[in-house]
Order: structure tokens, then C-alpha cells, then sequence
């Protein structure tokens, strides 16, 4: 409410921007998450995956997760649901889509892949130019 408050005492071409930015709308009129958005998403997630150390620096280099890669996959989740991506301490790292359900997970081949990757904490690093 007090953000609210201060933002009227300034005129419109004053104000350039009050908050975290979530992300984009594209052209298109798609909005695209921006990595900017995880700390908020990290501690609403429903589904969460939890990723091994050795997978851990793949995922944050734009790599997809793979079985192999794979430490806990959190109950209930269903193919194509959007998972909060942690590694083994509890550290958000970037987001992504499921590629396989829970039930599928156990079941499948190391090299399959389950996660797929839509933004990582690596993005401050490789579009910090770009991203504003």
C-alpha cells in the first residue's frame, strides 16, 4: 500500500518502474518468464525438482535435466506442469517443464529427459546486457 502511495506523487513520465520485473509480453502477446521471477515462484511451487550435483552445472549452462541428472521429483507431479528447479540444498536455480510425470519418472531410462528448461539463474551472466 505504501508503494502504491509514493507511485501517485510522481506523473507518469517520471515513474519508470516499481517492483521485480516477471517478465516479458512478446509480439506475439505471449508472456515469457524472465529468471527475474524465481524468488517469487520458488516459494509458491507446487512441483519441484531437485537436481544432483553433476546435473546441476548443465542445468545452469541451458541444458535440459535428464533421468541420470534427476535427485527428487516432488509427488503429484504431471507431465508439461512448470517445476521449480533446486539443487540438493535448497537453492532455486531456474525454472522448467516437466517432461514426464512422476509415475513416468520412475520408470524411464537414465538418459531420458525429464525437465525441460525454460530459465536458470545463469541468465544474469549470459544476457546481463539484454535483460531489462
Amino acid at each position: 500500500w505504501y508503494q502504491r502511495r509514493v507511485a501517485t506523487n510522481f506523473s507518469r513520465k517520471q515513474l519508470i518502474s516499481l517492483g521485480t520485473m516477471f517478465g516479458k509480453f512478446s509480439k506475439t502477446g505471449k508472456f515469457k518468464l524472465h529468471i527475474t521471477a524465481l524468488d517469487f515462484l520458488s516459494s509458491y511451487a507446487k512441483a519441484k525438482v531437485w537436481v544432483k550435483p553433476g546435473a546441476e552445472q548443465q542445468f545452469l549452462y541451458g541444458n535440459n535435466i535428464t533421468k541420470a541428472g534427476l535427485g527428487r521429483i516432488s509427488a503429484g507431479t504431471d507431465k508439461y506442469d512448470g517445476v521449480v528447479v533446486y539443487n540438493m540444498s535448497d537453492l532455486p536455480l531456474g525454472f522448467g517443464v516437466a517432461a514426464k510425470s512422476t509415475l513416468e519418472c520412475k520408470n524411464t531410462e537414465p538418459n531420458t529427459i525429464v525437465v525441460f528448461h525454460q530459465g536458470d539463474v545463469g541468465e544474469y551472466v549470459r544476457a546481463e546486457s539484454t535483460m531489462s
